[in-house]
């Protein structure tokens, strides 16, 4: 099925699970395509991005899957004899993402055009970069399999660019990427912090070899504006399809904290376990307008970047007792609907074991949630 044809350059189809560009004129491609096509290359004719496995549960030993991590040229031509593309003119990429939740966006300035096409998926693979690795590379063969989530981003562009400009672009896209997922709160699957990308991002970026060469494709250039924002655009329509994702529904103090190994039922006990019984049960069904209320969140997300900072450094540790009870005793403050009780609920909060690890942060948000609910109806 043809989506979209843009600048008279590229055709973009999607077919049984993929989505491919075909040039219909002559482009540089930079691209991660982990077949002999990768790199910086001139004479190719499609760029795909192909569903190779399911997010979750889909062994390494599935045909296709296990082709795409150890056998990327069998791989390559196995999917592209598939629906008639060129094998050898095919810089691939793979995904567990559906391909009909991929976001697309299109950017124009004067003679200037970017289109994004853009699969996510990050519920199980999100990643802060330096985290811990999980796998590395012996003999052209990784060692432990790759996890099932992935950002893979398809970009065209209608003008010619030098290759240094290409891989400025690629730096360009990869940091409007990153800022979606710090406006989502994306938390990193390995660590407490927050995702940058994924452990298996992938980027194809093809400008038309087309008159004189841009040199630049940097923040303070309209290309690189164009090549954000279109980024960027695809990139939420993406998230919001497959995983869910959107401002509206990361405006939930779990959301937040998940990042902390927080989980419904465990932290709704946690907060329970300092109330009394009927306030308790009140608790229990009413937790997600509790958890939702935009005030409480904005306190519990002041918390969490505070502790950020401490765990920077910008923040000196000797200071975290007085920070962690302030913070807390604003969501005390917010549960509760009662500014004038904050020096109250200092007080009581600072005597709490205020402490940076995870569990710790979580035990002082609990009682603060608790502290505030326990007077929001006396």
């Amino acid at each position: 099925m043809l989506l979209a044809r843009y600048y008279d350059g590229v055709e973009i189809h999607r077919a049984d699970k993929i989505i491919y560009v075909r040039f219909l004129q002559p482009h540089r491609v930079i691209s991660t395509c982990r077949s002999s096509a990768g790199g910086i290359r001139d004479d190719l004719e499609c760029l795909y991005n192909h569903q190779s496995c399911e997010p979750q549960g889909h062994r390494l030993s599935d045909t296709i899957h296990g082709l795409a991590v150890h056998q990327p040229d069998a791989y390559r031509e196995l999917i592209a004899s598939r629906h008639g593309l060129p094998a050898e003119r095919c810089a691939t990429m793979g995904t567990a993402a559906n391909m009909h939740t991929a976001g697309m966006a299109h950017e124009r300035f004067r003679d200037m055009e970017v289109v994004a096409v853009v699969t996510a998926g990050v519920e199980t693979n999100a990643g802060r970069a330096g985290d811990p690795a999980a796998y590395h590379e012996e003999d052209g063969r990784y060692v432990h399999a790759p996890h099932g989530g992935t950002i893979v981003i398809m970009l065209c562009i209608s003008r010619e660019l030098r290759p240094g400009a290409l891989v400025e672009a690629v730096t360009l896209a990869t940091e409007a990427k990153t800022t979606v997922l710090q406006e989502l709160n994306v938390p990193s699957c390995y660590s407490d912090g927050l995702a940058t990308g994924t452990g298996t991002d992938q980027i194809a970026i093809a400008a038309r070899l087309d008159g004189a060469p841009l040199t630049g494709a940097g923040k303070h250039t309209r290309l690189g504006e164009l090549i954000a924002r279109s980024v960027q655009t695809a990139l939420r329509q993406a998230l919001a399809r497959q995983n869910g994702l959107s401002p509206a529904g990361q405006c939930s103090a779990l959301a937040l904290l998940r990042r902390l190994g927080a989980r419904e039922e465990t932290f709704s006990a946690a907060i329970r376990a300092h109330l009394n019984e009927d306030d308790a049960h009140l608790l229990a069904r009413n937790l997600q307008v509790v958890l939702n209320d935009p005030p409480t969140v904005a306190a519990v997300a002041a918390l969490l970047h505070l502790r950020d900072q401490v765990g920077w450094g910008v923040l000196p540790q000797s200071c975290l007792p007085e920070i962690f009870a302030s913070a807390a005793a604003q969501i005390a403050a917010a549960v509760a609907g009662r500014p004038q009780r904050l020096p109250a609920y200092y007080e009581t909060l600072q005597h709490s074991a205020l402490a940076l690890s995870a569990s710790a942060t979580l035990e002082v948000i609990a009682r603060a949630f608790a502290l505030g609910f326990s007077e929001k109806w006396t």
